[in-house]
């Protein structure tokens, strides 16, 4: 009887030992397939280019590759709609940015998603300072000179956008209310169609993230009259700031992060986040980033917590900005 007992505690003990292994060894696994990171505006704009460059390291930290799908509609919002109802499971993630996870709120009312119930944080990815430019044929020379024309032409010109909630349609709506002016708004699919529109003269302006725009500006084929931040860009030196143009009060710098559809497992999350850290440490994606004008984020603004505060902070700025344009 004794010797019945004591097999069954060591069967018991191994069992537990094996349990013990068994549950980190399926955490460990992930990912067992390839990763769909859903794009939510047409390939070529800012926020594609900045999640290939990225996701690219990722895969290799993975193992796993991480395929991008780029889903147009609604300023960001039908392709962010579907991340959110996507599986929990890793398999399917979302590259957001201001638009899509906080303009989105007092833009749409019946807003199919909340970017702070239905997400779970990831990391951020990059920062995007915003820059207003034109067509190369535009008549005004400088900042000053387009305040001016803009307000006396307010309703002849036309302002190009990715659509209502993209951050090139918020960045000029907040141009805008600074001008007290409401332009004719020209919607896209994406910031890379209306740069393509842009640079064709198509358009006549657009406020656009400074990963767009920096090799239309070194080309020639376009106009920058100024950067909405407090310093110029390494990779514009010569591209004032809106307050040395004249403007000051046009501050606005966007963003870009990676979020998973809500209950996502916090070990998967984990996974994540140590790879987009690693991406971000990485000299050639470092280099890539910011060739391009873009910030990369300290490591205080890496976390996934850290990502948590800052929708729920940029929420409460846009929301009183953009509530009358609804």
């Amino acid at each position: 009887m004794t010797s019945i007992r004591a097999l069954a505690g060591a069967c018991a003990a191994a069992f537990a030992s094996l349990c013990g292994l068994v549950a980190p060894a399926e955490a460990q696994t992930y990912p067992t397939r390839s990763i769909t990171m859903i794009v939510p505006f047409a390939a070529g704009g800012p926020t594609d280019v900045i999640s290939r460059i990225v996701t690219g390291h990722m895969a290799q930290t993975l193992g796993q590759s991480i395929i991008i799908e780029n889903v147009v509609g609604a300023g960001g919002t039908t392709a962010t709609t579907r991340a959110a109802r996507a599986a929990n499971d890793g398999y399917t993630l979302i590259t957001g940015h201001m638009g899509t996870h906080a303009a989105s709120v007092p833009l749409y009312p019946k807003l199919a998603y909340h970017p702070e119930k239905d997400f779970e944080p990831v990391a951020l990815l990059a920062g995007t300072p915003i820059l207003i430019l034109a067509r190369k044929d535009f008549p005004p020379k400088d900042l000053k000179e387009f305040v001016a024309y803009v307000k006396a032409n307010a309703e002849k010109v036309n302002a190009a956008h990715a659509g209502v909630g993209s951050v090139s349609h918020v960045s000029c709506e907040l141009l805008h209310s600074i001008l007290d002016v409401k332009p004719v708004g020209v919607p896209f699919n994406g910031t890379g169609p209306a740069m393509n529109a842009l640079v064709a003269g198509q358009v006549d302006y657009m406020c656009d993230q400074i990963v767009n725009a920096v090799p239309q500006i070194n080309a020639g084929t376009i106009k920058a009259y100024a950067i909405a931040t407090a310093e110029r860009n390494p990779s514009l030196p010569n591209l004032p700031t809106t307050a040395e143009a004249g403007l000051p009060a046009f501050q606005a710098q966007a963003w870009n992060a990676m979020f998973a559809p809500k209950g996502t497992s916090p070990a998967i999350i984990a996974s994540l986040n140590a790879a987009a850290i690693k991406a971000l440490d990485d000299e050639t994606v470092k280099k890539r980033l910011l060739e391009l004008g873009s910030v990369i984020p300290g490591p205080k603004d890496r976390t996934p917590e850290a990502l948590a505060t800052l929708v729920k902070n940029e929420i409460a700025k846009w929301t009183p900005v953009l509530k009358p344009a609804t």
